[in-house]
């Protein structure tokens, strides 16, 4: 998450690091959900690898997030995760989508992911390979 955005949705919660989340792919979905294109979230796969920050987050900052991510209303749901944060893997939060995968994301949405990525210090090819990714063009 960009961490500007997380700073305003969560600002008792620093950053704790960094690292990669192994057997999952970042993809999109739930367009009819967002006006402008489809919404980020990540799904299972053998091969994939999603370069994540890690927050620490504050019990108050959690149900804050919850409220944001529309946990309530079943858009997105909490899901437990491990993240190599290359020394051992660690136990993480995320949040997911709950509807299907499917559809592009607007330019602004990928260029802000892209962002975050690239200020958390994601190797560069990854950056590049998220910045060149299809969008609704939004």
């Amino acid at each position: 998450m960009d961490p500007e955005q997380m700073l305003g949705r969560c600002p008792l919660s620093p950053v704790a690091g960094t690292g990669w989340l192994r057997g999952w792919r970042l993809t999109f979905g739930g367009e009819k959900h967002a006006p402008d294109g489809a919404l980020c979230t990540i799904v299972p796969d053998e091969v994939g690898a999603v370069f994540v920050a890690l927050y620490d987050i504050a019990e108050f900052d959690a149900a804050a997030l919850d409220e944001w991510m529309q946990v309530p209303s079943a858009l997105y749901r909490r899901i437990r995760i491990r993240v190599h944060d290359g020394a051992r893997d660690v136990a993480a939060w995320t949040h997911v989508l709950d509807v299907h995968e499917g559809g592009l994301p607007s330019l602004p949405t990928l260029q802000m992911i892209a962002h975050a990525a690239e200020v958390a210090g994601a190797p560069d090819d990854y950056v590049a390979s998220l910045r060149n990714r299809p969008t609704a063009g939004l």
